[in-house]
C-alpha cells in the first residue's frame, strides 16, 4: 500500500537526520537516503527533485520543532531570565532530540555545498538571538539584568555557549548531560549578567 506523499518525505526526512547522525552530513546520499525507507532512488526524487531540496526540507522540518519549542519554553513563564533560561533549554533539549544538528552546521553540505540550507539555518539562529534579545532588553527594563552589557552581544555569548556547548558533546561522543552541562554554565553566565544590588 503506497504512502501518501507528507508522510513519505516526513519519513525520508527523518531518515536523513538519522543517517546525518550515524554516518555524518557529508556521507548522506539519496541512494542511502531511500534505501534507509525503502523506496528506489527514482521514488525519493518525486518527492524531492534535487538533493538541495531534500536538505531544505531537513531544515524546514528543524525550524518547524525549534519554533515549537521556543513557543512552549516563552509560554511557561512571563520573568524575563526564566524564560531565558526555557529558551536555551528548549534550544538543549532540540540538540539532544536531533544529535544530527551540531554536524550538519559544520558540514560541506552546508558550508560549500548548499547556500540556500546555509541560509536556512543562518536564519534559525537569528531568530533565536532575536527571542533572547527581547527577555534581556526585558530583563534590563525590570532590573535584574546589567544595563551596562548590550542585549545584542549578551545573546551571542548565550547562543555561542550553546554551540560550544553542543560542539563539545558530539566531539566527547555524549558523554556528558548537555542540557544539565547546558543550564550549569548558562548559571554561571546569567549570574555575570544579573544587575548588581545596591
Amino acid at each position: 500500500m503506497r504512502k501518501p506523499a507528507e508522510l513519505r518525505k516526513a519519513e525520508i526526512v527523518a531518515a536523513v537526520l538519522d543517517l546525518a547522525d550515524r554516518i555524518g552530513p557529508d556521507r548522506v546520499t539519496t541512494g542511502a537516503a531511500a534505501a534507509a525507507v525503502g523506496v528506489s532512488q527514482a521514488a525519493l526524487f518525486r518527492h524531492f527533485s534535487t538533493k538541495d531540496m531534500l536538505w531544505l526540507a531537513v531544515a524546514d522540518h528543524v525550524a518547524g520543532e525549534l519554533a515549537m519549542k521556543w513557543e512552549q519554553a516563552l509560554n511557561e513563564t512571563d520573568e524575563p531570565i526564566d524564560r531565558v533560561k526555557a529558551l536555551m533549554g528548549a534550544q538543549l533539549g532540540q540538540i539532544v532530540a536531533t544529535p544530527a544538528l551540531p554536524m550538519l552546521l559544520f558540514s560541506r553540505e552546508l558550508n560549500v555545498g548548499n547556500e540556500d540550507l546555509r541560509a536556512a539555518f543562518r536564519n534559525l539562529l537569528m531568530k533565536f538571538q532575536a527571542l533572547i534579545v527581547t527577555e534581556l532588553a526585558r530583563g534590563q527594563d525590570a532590573g535584574s539584568v546589567r544595563r551596562e552589557v548590550a542585549p545584542a552581544d549578551a545573546a551571542v555569548l548565550l547562543t555561542s555557549l550553546v554551540q560550544g556547548m553542543a560542539i563539545r558533546w558530539s566531539l566527547g561522543a555524549r558523554n556528558f548531560s548537555l542540557i544539565g552541562e547546558g543550564k550549569r554554565l548558562l548559571d554561571v553566565q546569567l549570574r555575570l549578567l544579573a544587575a548588581k544590588e545596591d
